[in-house]
């Protein structure tokens, strides 16, 4: 891969700008938790896992700026960074995970002191960036299988190595079949308001010469209809524990779509983003975004002066429209209630 989205730098976090793709490649350089959270919010990073991992050097960082000697205060430290870097984006699960790993690995080592803490702190954050990567390429190679020679594929939004530590999750599995020598066609949805499909798939596919063409998120029914689309994978920002997945608003569409022309809607997500604290899709939080990213493109005004707009982020697919969910455990089959909770399971008994 030519490029890197994190990267752990003499304790900086180190990010690739995604804002300012596909037109320059900038890093932005993090040396707080504080900067960590403004990244996040600003979207400089995005995509669930990447998120999750620099959220956890977010918490490694607020430990190495604490000058706190009481091991109580080091730990409402920590409490209060990690409430800052939670109320960044409230939808993908993966930031609220690493966050709680962080939390209890200081707590866990508290007693060999702060500065041991803060050692542990970081070695883990590290080790949350390479189970990421990890487990991305293992979701590429069990999910290669369900493409075949000559598959056109649909995806939607950004699911490639700018949304993880590398690789990708939805772009990974594409890659693993690219690489497994198949030919195979990707039909890359625009992906509004910010076109996270056409700035950073399509830069990412690219890059990596796999044949792609940039559509309107309004063409994918018509190509459906005309036999142009083989599937759809999609990456998810949150899973409920009956297998509702969260993704970037318009991927209901798509499955909706994918149902009415019988075609496989699959989700490639890793564990982590399974949440089985959330029941169903109902109490997924959408994150509501500013009015300014549907009214303006690229800084210039495309809507009237005063007109009012409604910007979810994400929107909910529900279970039944799922053909399947492709982890780094294998590819989890209906019925997703207990198959989700079966190979979670296998996961903790590792």
């Amino acid at each position: 891969m030519s490029f890197r989205t994190i990267e752990w730098r003499n304790d900086r976090l180190v990010l690739l700008d995604q804002t300012r793709l596909p037109r320059e490649e900038i890093y932005v350089e993090c040396r707080s938790y504080q900067e960590v959270a403004r990244a996040i919010k600003r979207m400089v990073v995005r995509g669930a896992p990447a998120i999750g991992v620099a959220a956890a050097f977010g918490m490694a960082l607020g430990a190495l700026q604490s000058t706190a000697r009481d091991p109580a205060i080091f730990l409402r430290e920590m409490e209060r960074i990690g409430q800052t870097l939670t109320m960044t984006r409230p939808t993908a699960v993966n930031l609220f995970w690493a966050v709680e790993r962080l939390k209890r690995v200081a707590e866990e080592n508290l007693k060999k002191g702060i500065l041991a803490v803060k050692e542990a702190l970081r070695r883990e954050a590290l080790r949350v960036m390479e189970e990421d990567l990890r487990a991305n390429r293992e979701m590429g190679r069990q999910g290669q299988i369900l493409i075949g020679d000559g598959h056109s594929i649909l995806t939607h939004c950004n699911a490639g190595a700018l949304a993880t530590a590398g690789h990708g999750t939805a772009l990974g599995v594409i890659r693993a079949a690219f690489a497994a020598g198949k030919r195979i066609h990707v039909f890359i949805d625009e992906t509004r308001p910010l076109l996270q499909g056409s700035r950073l798939t399509a830069w990412e596919l690219r890059k990596d010469r796999i044949p792609c063409t940039l559509i309107a998120d309004n063409m994918a029914g018509a190509l459906m209809a005309q036999g142009k689309i083989d599937l759809a994978i999609v990456g998810a920002d949150r899973i409920a524990a009956n297998g509702d997945v969260a993704n970037k608003i318009g991927t209901y569409s798509v499955a909706l779509l994918c149902h009415a022309h019988g075609i496989p809607f699959y989700v490639a997500a890793p564990t982590s983003t399974i949440d089985f604290s959330t029941k169903t899709g109902e109490a997924i939080p959408i994150e509501q975004r500013a009015d300014r990213e549907m009214t303006s493109m690229h800084g210039s005004r495309i809507a009237p002066q005063g007109v009012r707009a409604l910007n979810p982020a994400f929107d909910v697919t529900p279970n039944r429209y799922v053909t399947a969910v492709i982890t780094e455990k294998g590819i989890v089959q209906k019925p997703f209630k207990a198959n989700l909770k079966k190979i979670c399971s296998s996961v903790a008994s590792e």
